[in-house]
């Protein structure tokens, strides 16, 4: 394949890269003379600007007083004090900017331009010295790492005099460069062609007569070609030239042929082939990257594309710099940062240039919770000290994410961090105090306990804190006061106290569990929890306690139970009320459908029909349900002969009269974030989470129950609002559509779900050519007869004794309905007596 070249365009030191088409900075003395010089129509037209000017910078130091994280209002607040000349307020725009986010090459540059008009000196060198590194650093840029090297070469009084220590600097900076961007395929080679430069101007400084002296540059000028050659760059055949006519110059070769490689060593003439040939394998891709009329989004799904192929190809270095030139594109495509670091966390093993990576991540993207976590793992591999990881972890605290988890995984990656190195210290490092567990514990709940109020994620934390003391703090009290503070927060979540108690088992505290179930026994809790917490009271003193103690709890639990069996019965009297009227509506319907059934069609019957049924088993099952917790609460003194285990939900049966229906529901989220979210309407009766029969997971849909219409108006005014990271669909449920809940449908010939036999419709629908559960006078779907049938008005009316003695005596001695085969079997001498008349 020939070689290709790609030209990007050229950019020298003097001029500015300024993507936003700034000028350069107006000097105050040129201000002052064209003022001078102007006319009163000009100064009035300058006036205006310069009061619009003045408007404008107040907004603009308004908005960023408020908020400093407003990228455009930075870059406009720099762009009006460039333009007003306000040296010193354009200096601290930019550090204040800088200090937030990190600077395009173009910005840099600019900067640094303009600290060098405004003054001269060992202090600007070092000034703009410092600049130069800080854009470096930010973004891979091959015009601010030449505009470096040659203001370094300009400028720095060593370097110019060719000295010792100035070229030893030279040389370190252009290896650092060579590093960072050396392999660059459509830039790096202008690095390689001004290293060569210098050192090319440092032989001509040599004496000729020293000639060991002109031997070593000479020498060291042939291995930087050499090295270059060896890299795939654009326009390799130029450089390939260039080191020829080089070498034929210093007499070392002569050209003998007309073949580019002919004349130089067979190891460079491979090193070079070998770099043509990958260059050609990506020639391809760097035509497709290097489109810039091409959208964002295709461009950069063609870096993408770039970077599996160098992963394939397994040159960690090369990939690391094409993710490099990838960012500097795309600097806010935070799933492109999340696969750099992860590919250098997984590639490679030098801490350092990790973390140097993630901390230009968080600062590209800081609204990314993961990016953070990640950051504070590397750091604690790299084992940076604890005031260069607290440092990172507040930075990330000031930042806004998206959900609330990613602030849950943030703090909990901190508390990890914390655990490990104090109970495992690494050799060397400064030992940590465990008061600094104990106050991010501290910070976490007082975060985290307003947005988390009977969560999981909060109990969570909490035993996490609970454990710690009790474990690694060595102090029981303590870890008591991190169950009693849960109280406080969510004390109707009986899994807190369960884990309260829990921890007290654990420890041999049976007494002080005890004390707790006396506590919390009585406490109203979601769902059964009433009645669970009151079983496994009575199992732990059946495992921990006296008889004394047992029948003390059990006297307690009694009582207990009765009052929420009969507080639950009360809390159904409208579907009592309804089961009433529903067998009234019954008896008004089946006289209508009597009179207007030849009237309907069969589809509407069999409608109609699969309607009634379904309030027939609702009441059913209500009066099924109430018996059976009348009986549970009757049965308590059965306990002694067999332990009960805590009571499991039955299928329920709702009539949806003031239901709400929930749907786009996060799939993470429980009864209580529905209970936590309606708090503010209020009325919550019931709340019912569908779920996938088969996982059991949540299927993001949800029925909510309402005492009355206006609670339920109340809940679907709240239609879009937010939960958890997702807006909800909220609309009044219909149960007149007859879509299935809870095995109910509106075939009458499907299962209730709730244990009820089922009962026969007399519209039976038939699928299939399954005949095996088929009534003798129906016909299975497909299946057909060549039997006519036959019609006899006189089949409607009773018939007496007499004509049937008449039909039997007819000729045919055939019976009606009989085929004439079995009528002998029907003869009336087969049945003597059967047809006396009365």
């Amino acid at each position: 394949m020939d070689e290709e070249t790609l030209n990007p365009e050229p950019h020298t030191v003097s001029s500015l890269a300024n993507n936003n088409g700034d000028q350069p900075m107006p000097d105050a003395a040129d201000q002052n003379l064209n003022s001078s010089g102007s006319d009163s129509d000009s100064d009035s037209d300058s006036a205006s600007d310069s009061g619009e000017d003045l408007q404008q910078i107040q907004t603009l130091e308004a908005e960023l007083a408020t908020n400093p994280s407003n990228y455009d209002a930075n870059v406009q607040y720099i762009k009006m004090m460039r333009k007003m000349a306000d040296i010193e307020k354009l200096r601290r725009a930019r550090e204040a900017m800088s200090k937030v986010f990190p600077l395009t090459p173009s910005m840099w540059q600019e900067w640094a331009d303009d600290e060098v008009a405004m003054g001269s000196g060992a202090e600007t060198f070092a000034t703009v010295e410092k600049l130069y590194e800080q854009g470096v650093f930010d973004y891979l840029s091959i015009s601010l790492w030449r505009d470096y090297l040659a203001f370094v070469r300009e400028n720095d009084p060593s370097v110019k005099e060719a000295s010792p220590a100035g070229i030893s600097k030279a040389r370190d900076l252009f290896e650092r460069a060579l590093t960072a961007a050396g392999l660059h395929v459509s830039e790096g080679s202008k690095i390689w062609e001004a290293y060569r430069e210098f050192e090319q101007a440092i032989l001509h400084t040599i004496d000729g007569t020293d000639t060991q002296a002109r031997e070593k540059q000479i020498q060291r000028i042939h291995v930087i070609f050499q090295r270059q050659l060896s890299v795939p760059h654009v326009d390799m055949r130029s450089t390939l030239l260039a080191y020829k006519a080089w070498e034929m110059e210093q007499g070392i070769i002569v050209d003998t042929g007309c073949s580019d490689h002919d004349g130089i060593s067979s190891h460079v003439a491979s090193a070079y082939q070998k770099a043509l040939e990958i260059y050609n394998a990506r020639v391809c891709f760097e035509e497709k990257i290097s489109q810039h009329d091409m959208p964002d989004e295709e461009r950069l799904k063609q870096f993408m594309n770039y970077l599996k192929f160098e992963q394939s190809c397994g040159d960690p270095v090369r990939v690391q710099v094409l993710y490099e030139r990838a960012i500097t594109e795309f600097p806010i495509a935070s799933q492109l940062w999340l696969d750099y670091t992860h590919y250098l966390d997984k590639t490679f093993k030098v801490g350092r240039i990790i973390s140097n990576v993630y901390s230009r991540a968080v600062k590209n993207c800081p609204w990314v919770g993961e990016l953070w976590v990640r950051y504070l793992l590397s750091l604690e591999r790299g084992h940076s000290s604890e005031k260069e990881i607290a440092a990172v972890f507040y930075k990330s605290q000031q930042c806004t994410f998206s959900t609330l988890d990613e602030y849950v995984d943030l703090f909990f990656t901190r508390i990890d961090g914390l655990r490990r190195r104090i109970s495992c210290p690494v050799e060397g490092d400064h030992a940590l105090d465990y008061s600094l567990l104990r106050d991010t514990f501290q910070s976490a709940s007082d975060y985290l306990s307003p947005q988390m109020k009977n969560t999981d994620g909060l109990l969570r934390l909490y035993a996490y804190w609970a454990r710690l003391e009790l474990h690694l703090g060595k102090d029981i009290a303590a870890a008591r006061g991190v169950w009693e503070t849960l109280l406080k927060i969510s004390g109707t979540m009986m899994e807190a106290w369960q884990g309260y108690i829990a921890m007290e088992i654990e420890s041999g505290h049976v007494n002080e569990a005890r004390s707790i179930y006396k506590r919390c026994f009585s406490k109203k809790f979601s769902g059964t929890g009433s009645e669970d917490i009151c079983y496994l009271w009575l199992r732990f003193e059946r495992e921990f306690g006296s008889l004394d103690d047992f029948d003390h709890a059990e006297q307690k639990v009694a009582p207990r139970l009765q009052e929420l069996q009969l507080f639950r019965s009360k809390q159904e009297p409208q579907l009592t009320e309804e089961r009433d009227n529903s067998f009234k509506k019954n008896v008004r319907d089946k006289r209508k459908q009597a009179s207007d059934a030849s009237e309907q069609p069969l589809a509407k019957r069999q409608k109609d029909a699969g309607q009634k049924k379904k309030k027939e088993y609702e009441v059913q099952n209500l009066a099924e349900q109430n018996e059976g917790t009348e009986m549970k609460a009757k049965g308590v003194k059965g306990v002694q002969s067999e332990m009960k285990e805590p009571v499991q939900d039955k299928t329920k049966v709702y009539a949806d009269q003031c239901t709400a229906f929930v749907s786009n529901l996060n799939l993470k989220a429980n009864n209580e974030h529905l209970h936590q979210f309606f708090s503010d309407v209020g009325g919550v009766v019931a709340i019912r989470i569908l779920k996938d029969k088969f996982t059991g997971k949540s299927r993001g849909l949800a029925y909510v129950d309402f005492s009355d219409d206006a609670h339920l108006a109340a809940a679907v005014a709240k239609n879009k609002k937010t939960l958890l990271g997702k807006k909800l669909s909220i609309a009044r449920s219909d149960p007149k559509r007859g879509k299935k809940e809870h095995g109910l449908t509106d075939q009458t010939g499907a299962a209730s779900g709730s244990g009820e036999p089922r009962q026969r419709s007399d519209n039976v629908l038939l699928k299939g050519k399954n005949t095996f559960a088929v009534p003798r006078n129906v016909a299975a779907l497909g299946w057909s007869t060549n039997k006519p049938k036959t019609e006899d008005p006189d089949d409607e009316k009773p018939k007496s004794n007499d004509e049937f003695r008449s039909m039997f005596l007819k000729g045919k001695h055939s019976v009606v309905g009989v085929p004439e085969q079995l009528a002998g079997a029907f003869s009336i001498d087969s049945f003597p007596g059967a047809f006396t008349s009365t």
